[in-house]
């Protein structure tokens, strides 16, 4: 059961309660103190004043008219007495007559030392406490026990473990790999290098997208190499107090040092080492940790034994400087796996679970295309949950299948209705690209069709996989898949005389598929081999800019719309002289609402036939 913590009081609260403190003090304490000596004065009468005055037994005399009271001591000043004031003409001269002496206060209101230390002294003791108690308070938040130690670098070491990751667990990175196990052979042995002249790498850049593994392969560099490992984020470097950062950074390569040889592995260092530029209002923090990192990777000072490992998706904003050989000499690039390591990863994450011996897992490798080996772990744990759904003790070849459906569309929508009109409109929608794709060359295989709604929002959806790995696409091709997107629109106002929504996913992947023919692969007879788009974070989506002038995006454009137009009529031109065998599988789908590739082709082949 997780631990319910008490909210954390702001400032305000403590200032609240030592301002509530002073006030008790000055309006509270100070005048009980003061109405304790109060209540030592004994009252007389007026005649027992005159008596003592007469008797000359008054020692001091304070009259306070305003007050209407007469204040007095006896002869030695030990006992204080007081009494009313009366109408007396000779009341001045009768105190000079008895040898009083006349005081302006005989009674004090509270003692000068007490009252000195409970308004000046008591109030500094409260708030240098206050400020001792919260900022111990603010440095244990920051830096739990360590907290004291500004600028000590939180780097976690890992040791050699038995049950920790090795290279034979990470699958579908060869090339990485034979990189990475060259630098743990080295400190397992340099004197093989040494004997030759070369020297190892002082840096290693890990690039790739999200989930390929970048991470995976330094804790397997951790787990083969018999040396210290040092671990830390980019982002840890990052301080509030300016020189922190650099600090850090100092601290790490001391540790690294003494415990040479070692490696530095750095995650997400894009955090701290982005391109410095000449804006104001720049973080100067940043930039004074990377100016550290810079000059402690390859400095003055050789730091021999210390190998930085660092792995980034965004190896394009880094510091060239940084990027440089003598500091990262090798780049490894960590890309989404092909269809050998896709099967490879798969079988690696299977020995988790329990699976089915007569699993096919080529096919199951070709239906994950373009899948991260992230993805490939989600998609074999999913295909678990499914079993364990179904009550089943081990997953099937099904439950991969649907698995990454799921990873794909998303679940299932079993509560969503669909009219009898929208089930025939998504069932033709469904054929039509089915169709197209059949009916051209170099198209992909259709491997299953279905109208079920799934939770990403679509309403059906046609998969094609791929036989083998496919490295370059033509021309053709591209238009044949962008004919292949337009085929369900086509197919709806070819049969129903009437457009829907559910074009929307197809008409936005035919239109970026149409301008990047035309922007960037040179597929445009008009623009040639001239690039009018460049490509941002290639790893995290890619986001594209045109570089060209107002004019010439107009002209883009229109070749856009051209393209995509000419490639529509083609497929509608398809589905015109195959419209019975659309009316034939429409209405199978329809009746089945899943159908696989197999089913689909022996219907169509019939036909033909």
């Amino acid at each position: 059961m997780n631990e319910v913590k008490t909210p954390k009081k702001p400032l305000l609260y403590y200032s609240c309660i030592a301002l509530l403190i002073l006030l008790l003090l000055n309006f509270l304490a100070l005048p009980l103190l003061s109405q304790s000596q109060q209540n030592q004065i004994q009252e007389v009468d007026y005649g027992t004043f005159m008596t003592m005055a007469e008797n000359m037994e008054i020692g001091q005399v304070q009259v306070s008219e305003n007050e209407n009271q007469i204040l007095f001591t006896n002869k030695d000043n030990t006992i204080v007495y007081r009494t009313g004031m009366m109408p007396d003409l000779n009341l001045t001269q009768m105190l000079r007559d008895s040898g009083a002496q006349f005081s302006s206060e005989i009674i004090q209101q509270a003692d000068p030392l007490l009252s000195f230390l409970l308004t000046w002294i008591l109030p500094i003791i409260i708030f240098v406490a206050l400020g001792q108690y919260l900022s111990k308070k603010i440095m244990k938040s920051a830096g739990g026990a360590n907290s004291m130690m500004f600028g000590k670098s939180n780097a976690k070491v890992y040791v050699q473990s038995s049950a920790g990751i090795k290279f034979a667990d990470v699958a579908g990175e060869d090339e990485a790999k034979d990189s990475l196990k060259e630098i743990v052979e080295y400190l397992h042995d340099p004197s093989k290098y040494k004997d030759i002249g070369a020297t190892m790498p002082k840096g290693i850049l890990l690039v790739g997208p999200p989930g390929t593994g970048k991470t995976m392969l330094a804790k397997a560099v951790a787990g083969e190499a018999n040396v210290p490992f040092f671990s830390i984020s980019g982002s840890e470097f990052v301080e509030m107090f300016v020189g922190m950062g650099a600090s850090k950074v100092r601290d790490l390569f001391k540790q690294a040092k003494e415990k040479a040889p070692c490696i530095v592995f750095i995650d997400e260092i894009d955090a701290i080492g982005k391109k410095r530029d000449n804006r104001i209002g720049g973080n100067d923090e940043r930039e004074q940790t990377l100016n550290q990192l810079l000059t402690e990777m390859d400095g003055f000072e050789d730091n021999t034994g210390v190998i930085i490992l660092s792995a980034t998706n965004r190896p394009e904003s880094l510091d060239p400087a940084l990027t440089r050989p003598g500091r990262f000499d090798r780049r490894i690039p960590v890309e989404l796996p092909d269809l050998k390591g896709r099967e490879e990863i798969l079988k690696v994450h299977a020995k988790k679970i329990k699976v089915a011996e007569d699993i096919d897992w080529n096919k199951i490798a070709r239906m994950a295309s373009g899948a991260s080996g992230a993805e490939l772990a989600n998609i074999v744990n999913e295909a678990a949950l499914r079993a364990v759904r179904d009550g089943r003790r081990y997953a099937t070849q099904a439950d991969l299948e649907e698995s990454i459906e799921v990873v794909i569309a998303g679940y299932q929508k079993k509560n969503a209705i669909l009219t009898d009109q929208e089930k025939r409109v998504v069932a033709y929608h469904e054929i039509g690209h089915a169709l197209v794709a059949a009916k051209q060359n170099n198209s992909a295989p259709v491997q299953k069709i279905t109208i079920v709604p799934r939770t990403s929002g679509a309403l059906g959806y046609t998969m094609q996989v791929e036989e083998g790995n496919h490295y370059l696409v033509s021309k053709e091709e591209l238009e044949n898949k962008i004919a292949t997107l337009t085929g369900g629109r086509a197919a709806e106002d070819l049969v129903f005389h009437s457009i829907s929504t559910g074009a929307a996913n197809d008409i936005e992947q035919a239109t970026k598929l149409a301008r990047a023919m035309i922007t960037r692969y040179g597929m445009s007879e008009d623009f040639g081999m001239v690039a009018l788009e460049t490509v941002t974070d290639q790893y995290l989506g890619g986001d594209t800019s045109l570089a060209c002038s107002a004019e010439t995006q107009a002209e883009i454009d229109r070749k856009v719309v051209a393209l995509i137009k000419a490639q529509y009529e083609k497929a509608a031109k398809i589905l015109a002289e195959n419209q019975q065998k659309l009316d034939e599988l429409a209405s199978y789908l329809y009746e089945k609402e899943t159908i696989s590739g197999e089913e689909f082709m022996e219907i169509l082949n019939n036909e033909a036939a």
